[in-house]
């Protein structure tokens, strides 16, 4: 199969994200998905601001991204690829996490950076879907997990 052909959906942008999922501020963690090759690899984006509330507490005098939103983040990315990746799908679907496995976090996440979740599919099985995401600020891995998520409507 070229490339060409495997590519479904190159981009979904704010919009589109909104109406995959029914996340909503503050938990949408993700600004697009770029590079989707149907339902096995896309990139999330997310620019991170100082203005992020759980920057209010974590922490107040040095700002650190918390890893805990980097995973929830990659699920969220993870659910855009699969709801794509099913024909038809146009009401938004609950999306749940399934598991966490092979997490960690490599290096802190500042205010100004942009962070991409780069998810490849582990594999499939009706509903389900396991990814590894790669957080990745300026080509360098700060974080990296295998996720698992599932859709119900």
């Amino acid at each position: 199969m070229t490339e060409e052909a495997q590519i479904k959906f190159a981009l979904v942008d704010i919009n589109g994200i909104l109406q995959l999922l029914p996340h909503r501020f503050p938990m949408l963690l993700i600004d697009r998905v770029i590079n989707i090759r149907t339902d096995y690899s896309g990139v999330g984006i997310k620019n991170v601001t100082f203005n992020e509330p759980a920057f209010q507490g974590h922490f107040p005098e040095r700002p650190v991204y918390p890893g805990v939103m980097m995973i929830e983040a990659m699920a969220q990315t993870a659910g855009v690829i699969g709801i794509k990746s099913v024909e038809g799908t146009e009401k938004p679907r609950a999306v749940y996490f399934l598991t966490i496995d092979k997490c960690k976090f490599r290096k802190p996440v500042l205010p100004g950076d942009t962070i991409e979740y780069h998810m490849r599919s582990l594999g499939r099985r009706k509903t389900m879907w396991w990814f590894h995401g790669d957080a990745k600020v300026d080509g360098q891995v700060v974080a990296e997990a295998d996720v698992g998520a599932m859709l119900v409507d």
